[in-house]
């Protein structure tokens, strides 16, 4: 039995040169926000696929997918110049473990990303139970330019709506701004500088962390944290650092 689907594009979004927004319709299997799933079209009589997160909401009325063009790539330069209407294979079935229901009980989320993986926390934020499980939720987006701060207009209706409970913090490393922390997420930890703008200290038993992104950044953020005192988020072995590993 195949384990795609057929899926049509409904929009797609472009953010950058490089940077855009699928928003596909098909009848994927049920999913939970912070799950991926697949795209993918057949190039050379065969489908080629890859994982993206969902930054749809499970209760959406399609599946969007963030997504950078890689000009060497078999599939993302493809994708990218897709438009409404055009066909695309959906993976039938959702996976990943970067959801809630895996994280311990803890006052404070924070949900560090670099690039497009903003995409699982976006997902997570539509949701009502993030907003009730937890008294502080914190976004952080690393990337290089301050144009590749997407999902701006999401973010901001979350802070209207939740300004006591939500905190945003951009990082932007080859360009300075004054809105934006400058460098990359672990240097923010080892200076303060992540912490003081956020209103509030990563502690063990008090805090959860969610990782996803640059492979780089979640290892050395990980390093960091653990020399802190805080541990891997296990099913066997609850901990407070929990990580996606799909690239």
């Amino acid at each position: 039995m195949s384990n795609w689907i057929d899926g049509k594009v409904v929009e797609n979004i472009h953010w950058t040169d490089t940077l855009y927004s699928l928003r596909v319709e098909g009848d994927v299997q049920p999913y939970k926000a912070g799950q991926f799933g697949r795209l993918g079209l057949e190039i050379d009589d065969e489908i080629i696929g890859r994982p993206y997160s969902f930054v749809s909401s499970p209760d959406e009325g399609f599946h969007e997918f963030y997504s950078i063009s890689v000009a060497e790539g078999a599939l993302s330069p493809r994708l990218a110049e897709l438009k409404a209407g055009d066909h695309v294979y959906l993976g039938k079935k959702p996976n990943g473990f970067l959801i809630l229901d895996e994280i311990p009980e803890s006052e404070d989320l924070w949900m560090l990303s670099t690039g497009t993986g903003i995409g699982p926390f976006l997902s997570i934020l539509k949701t009502d139970q993030a907003w009730t499980r937890f008294k502080k939720l914190v976004l952080v987006h690393a990337v290089r330019n301050a144009a590749e701060l997407a999902y701006r207009e999401l973010i901001d209706e979350l802070s209207a709506k939740h300004p006591d409970q939500f905190c945003y913090v951009p990082f932007v490393s080859r360009e300075k701004t004054d809105f934006s922390l400058h460098g990359r997420i672990p240097a923010g930890f080892k200076n303060g500088s992540l912490e003081k703008r956020a209103g509030i200290k990563v502690e063990e038993g008090k805090s959860q962390i969610m990782l996803c992104g640059n492979p780089d950044m979640v290892k050395d953020t990980r390093e960091l944290l653990q020399n802190r005192g805080l541990t891997k988020n296990l099913r066997r072995t609850p901990g407070s650092i929990s990580t996606e590993n799909y690239w």
